[in-house]
């Protein structure tokens, strides 16, 4: 096959194709053999069919120099571009429950593939209910630290995320320890007003309370992320570049406020208040008695609507006349927000103190909860625990946590744009990421982003390259996720152009000065060798 690309990040393109196991058939197409197809299981949603897309179009990805009008900012990067690290997130259940390898040869594939393209490295979800799953201290580590040799194997770097939380998507639980603690002790979880538990992370009522045989949540964390770094140490600082701390619901530092699930064609609503668990209520309770208002300890806003209703359904969060702007609401809400940044302070120290010695960075993520951001009362961050409203900025106090704790902030949504928003849902992540990043610079935290989801947003891959240029500095930006989706006809093209827009450093020959010429007509016969090679 002839390769018509001179730059070593075109050929590396091609490498990556061949790597996944594409070979070129008579009729323009190009597929997957059976002998070599990546397959992936269905808890993943990995395809058990061959990968097929058409030479034609692969070919045009390839050979076509980027235009200016392609990639913002132009034939040369800016300074900012130029420092992002790229990752990407390996699947969710990359180890299984039995601590195997899920996925293995597939993934393999997927790890040298990135390797060629130019990407830095990947991210790994670690989750306590595999790790810890039997007993407390009981710590099995195979199989994520076969995962680790493979990426370091393939000339990696690897981000760990240690996931506090379980998956329902995924069939992912808390260890069956703590599941069986609350059985009998319920409100160790959230709970809502009506009484709803959320048996997917705990409630942040119990990081300093003795409720896990005689220990506290803190304790168990500390303890678990003590033995990560001790099973790790040879791959810390080297392969491992940094960790995100677990800090709730997702990984983010938020309440589990809209835990139910929207149905695709209705508008987000406004979520609820997390604070009916009794251990949450009893903290509520004596804030209240010692601010001298004993009946504003009850519980949380009356006249709040439900998940999934909008602002205006109910009197607290409405736009003219809604009593968020009442004394109570500023007391609840002024407690209710500093409740979760206490608990990401607490999380935060301990990741930062456990891991200050291992060349690791530390970073926490925070959710991006934009709808309704262009009301006044901002409701969908009011419930998840942020108070911001057009009155008050709630993230300069979330950032500062950030800064005392030498931490750097997450932010996913790095690809959504207000013009894809449904215009009833008054939404703005532009908006709102603006005024989160404009938090971090003052106080002088690094920014690292994510997509939003596995299947991508309309117009993602653009918004995200907006989003790495100018005064947008990020340190790091981690896609997600590999999956069938990631692998796809559909999408793995443009994920390959998108790599290569944020590292295009190549001229195509028509841009060569003349005494160049010589030595990409060099570059052409040296990269043909390869792909020569690669299919013998």
């Amino acid at each position: 096959m002839e390769v018509s690309m001179i730059g070593s990040s075109q050929v590396k393109t091609e490498l990556a194709y061949r790597e996944l196991g594409f070979c070129n058939l008579k009729g323009g197409k190009a597929v997957i053999p059976s002998k070599n197809r990546v397959c992936f299981g269905r808890s993943t949603g990995w395809r058990n069919s061959g990968i097929r897309f058409t030479l034609r179009a692969t070919a045009a990805i390839q050979s076509e120099p980027l235009r200016s009008d392609s990639v913002s900012g132009c034939s040369k990067r800016s300074k900012s571009r130029d420092n992002v690290r790229l990752f990407v997130g390996l699947p969710l259940d990359s180890v299984s429950d039995c601590n195997a390898v899920n996925h293995a040869k597939a993934i393999a594939a997927g790890l040298k593939a990135l390797k060629l393209l130019g990407v830095e490295g990947v991210e790994l979800p670690v989750w306590w209910g595999i790790v810890e799953k039997e007993a407390m201290g009981k710590y099995e580590w195979s199989g994520y630290l076969a995962l680790a040799e493979m990426v370091q194997n393939a000339g990696l770097k690897l981000h760990v995320s240690l996931c506090f939380h379980a998956s329902k998507q995924h069939k992912i639980s808390l260890p069956e320890w703590v599941s069986r603690i609350g059985e009998s002790e319920p409100s160790i979880f959230f709970t809502d007003r009506a009484g709803k538990q959320y048996k997917e992370c705990l409630s942040l009522a119990v990081d300093d309370l003795p409720v896990l045989d005689g220990k506290t949540a803190v304790q168990v964390y500390r303890e678990f992320c003590e033995s990560f770094k001790s099973s790790f140490s040879s791959f810390m600082g080297s392969t491992i570049t940094g960790i995100s701390m677990g800090l709730g619901p997702d990984g983010e530092l938020q309440y589990p406020s809209h835990q139910r699930l929207v149905k695709s064609n209705k508008i987000t609503g406004v979520g609820e208040f997390q604070c009916y668990d009794k251990n949450m209520l009893s903290i509520l309770k004596q804030h209240a008695e010692a601010n001298g208002n004993p009946l504003w300890g009850l519980g949380g806003p009356h006249d709040a609507p439900t998940y999934d209703e909008s602002p205006n359904s109910n009197n607290f969060f409405r736009e003219h006349g809604g009593s968020w702007v009442s004394p109570y609401a500023d007391f609840f809400l002024s407690w209710y927000s500093n409740q979760l940044i206490s608990h990401g302070e607490r999380l935060l120290s301990l990741a930062s103190s456990t891991f200050s010695e291992t060349a690791t960075t530390v970073y926490g993520k925070v959710p991006l909860m934009h709808s309704w951001y262009k009301t006044p009362s901002h409701p969908s961050e009011l419930t998840a625990g942020y108070y911001n409203t057009t009155t008050r900025d709630g993230y300069e106090v979330v950032t500062e946590m950030f800064a005392r704790n030498s931490c750097k902030l997450m932010l996913p949504g790095m690809d959504l744009s207000d013009e894809h928003q449904p215009h009833e849902s008054l939404s703005s992540p532009e908006l709102l990421l603006a005024q989160i990043r404009a938090a971090c610079r003052k106080h002088g935290v690094e920014v690292s982003g994510q997509n939003s989801s596995a299947t991508g947003a309309p117009g993602g891959f653009e918004q995200i390259k907006k989003n790495l240029v100018g005064d947008n500095v990020v340190d790091l930006f981690i896609y997600q996720r590999m999956g069938a989706y990631f692998f796809s006809p559909e999408h793995f093209p443009s994920f390959t152009n998108f790599v290569r827009s944020l590292n295009q450093s190549e001229l195509h020959s028509d841009d060569l000065p003349e005494e160049k010429e010589e030595a990409a007509d060099s570059l052409r016969v040296n990269s043909d060798s390869v792909v020569r090679m690669q299919e013998a």
